[in-house]
């Protein structure tokens, strides 16, 4: 049978001692190996375990529920963010409403790699949007993302050195292997008939594109927001307004 891994989150109401090591004992009788460790957040521990019976699982389930002292929080196959959670100690935040949006701080940058490290190494068409205000983060982050899934980026747009437009890319640069970055603003409102219709094609590729400001490129484009797989907010500080009056007032610093 296939080997499959799980995440297995439980509260801790009294933390004995011993209490991991009953954990793990069970866990060992089963044959389910444990993969990776950590606390998450205040009296809470994450796990991400390999078996190649789901069955086992099943009773794992079952049987934690008599151990006194814990709680299982979450028994399932894991997601993206469960597997950054253990790795991090921490969840990432989720917009409540909206649950495609996530939340960074800039003190938070190493979360924001590894999380865009991982989505970039999924193949097949993906649109992530990037907000931000100037001089956060954006760029160096995704180019970060991009060495961690060990892939090229290409610059379609960017102000990162310099305002970049580009008309045309050559054939290795077109790869729908290489993860491309967009900067909304300067794709929509500083461009010239030869980018849009670059920028049509690699739309249209089965790839990954990543939009900085996405609000203004869904403004001044065809796009809509239903697009958008991901859309990441990168903030100096937790309450910090992104404001594109004020980051399309200050285009000239660019």
């Amino acid at each position: 049978m296939e080997v499959k891994q799980w995440y297995m989150e439980y509260k801790i109401h009294k933390n004995r001692p011993g209490l991991l090591g009953d954990i793990a004992s069970l866990l060992g009788m089963l044959e389910v190996n444990i993969v990776t460790i950590n606390g998450v957040e205040n009296r809470t521990r994450g796990m991400l375990l390999q078996t190649n019976d789901e069955e086992k699982i099943e009773i794992l389930g079952r049987m934690l529920q008599k151990v006194d002292n814990i709680t299982v929080l979450k028994l399932r196959e894991p997601k993206l963010v469960d597997i950054l959670a253990v790795r991090h100690g921490r969840y990432i935040e989720r917009d409540s409403d909206d649950r495609k949006t996530f939340r960074f701080t800039r003190d938070e940058l190493g979360l924001l790699v590894d999380f865009l490290g991982e989505v970039f190494k999924r193949d097949g068409n993906q649109i992530i949007g990037l907000r931000g205000m100037p001089r956060v983060g954006k760029t160096e982050s995704i180019i970060a993302g991009s060495v961690c899934s060990n892939k090229r980026w290409t610059f379609v747009s960017s102000t990162l050195l310099r305002q970049t437009v580009r008309s045309q890319l050559s054939e290795e640069e077109m790869n729908p292997n290489n993860i491309f970055i967009i900067d909304g603003i300067v794709s929509t409102v500083r461009s010239n008939e030869k980018h849009h219709a670059l920028l049509q094609e690699i739309m249209a590729m089965p790839c990954t594109k990543v939009i900085e400001h996405p609000d203004m490129f869904i403004k001044e484009s065809e796009y809509d927001y239903s697009a958008f797989d991901y859309i990441i907010e990168l903030r100096n500080t937790p309450d910090e307004e992104i404001s594109y009056d004020l980051i399309t007032s200050g285009f000239h610093e660019y």
